[in-house]
């Protein structure tokens, strides 16, 4: 191990495991991965464990922290996805990913919001990324909100998200029907079940209906008999 592996596994030597979780947000123990030991992961540890178990992580701190969605709230997901990536690439502003796609933010942090647009602006001349980790932050960036979120993840992730020049950031709650929609830590607009998304200065123009967003995908459910399961 390097120096700075060294260096940051240092830090966790005196802490006990509630330390650890409350520096995450109190994310659930389940979601934590402890190999590699906390404070030692990279962004090799976080591909390596996708390939061999299909689980998306996020690197933070050193530590793989899991994402974990419910059917429903992927079945959003994937729905904002595709009206986003319509809406950009018919006026060829850039290009959506998906959780599948990781943002490096900082050194160290990788993120892989639900969903995210990055414009060609922003790429410059990455159109064709050499590592499956994106260096960049996102101009959006959208997490689709499930039961094991916490209170403190979110407010963690969105000074993260922040701090790294994404522009907006939209969290969609499918439990309550609703959203927030921020351009800053302290700016953001409550949006109702019967309200719209709308894009702003990072989409202008764009204005989604969270009612529709949210009936298409139940529409999707699985024992739907258009999605015959295996």
């Amino acid at each position: 191990m390097g120096t700075a592996g060294q260096a940051q596994s240092s830090r966790w030597l005196d802490w006990t495991l509630s330390d650890l979780l409350e520096q995450l947000g109190g994310v659930p123990a389940e979601r934590v991965r402890m190999v590699p030991m906390p404070g030692t992961a990279t962004e090799e540890d976080l591909l390596a464990v996708t390939t061999r178990t299909g689980r998306v992580c996020e690197l933070i701190d050193g530590v793989l922290v899991e994402k974990v969605l419910g059917w429903y709230e992927m079945a959003v997901a994937v729905e904002l996805a595709c009206l986003l990536h319509r809406y950009v690439r018919s006026r060829g502003w850039g290009v959506v990913l998906k959780t599948e796609g990781p943002l490096r933010i900082f050194p160290g942090q990788v993120r892989s919001p639900e969903v995210a647009y990055v414009s060609f602006h922003r790429l410059g001349r990455i159109r064709e990324p050499v590592s499956p980790v994106l260096p960049i932050a996102p101009d959006l960036a959208v997490e689709v909100l499930s039961e094991t979120n916490t209170p403190g993840e979110m407010e963690r992730k969105l000074h993260d998200y922040f701090a790294a020049g994404v522009e907006s950031v939209w969290y969609i709650d499918p439990k309550a029907r609703s959203a927030r929609s921020y351009t800053s830590v302290e700016e953001c607009e409550t949006i109702p079940a019967e309200g719209f998304l709308r894009g702003g200065r990072v989409l202008p123009g764009l204005v989604l209906s969270l009612h529709e967003l949210f009936q298409k995908a139940q529409q999707s459910r699985p024992d739907d008999p258009a999605h015959p399961s295996d």
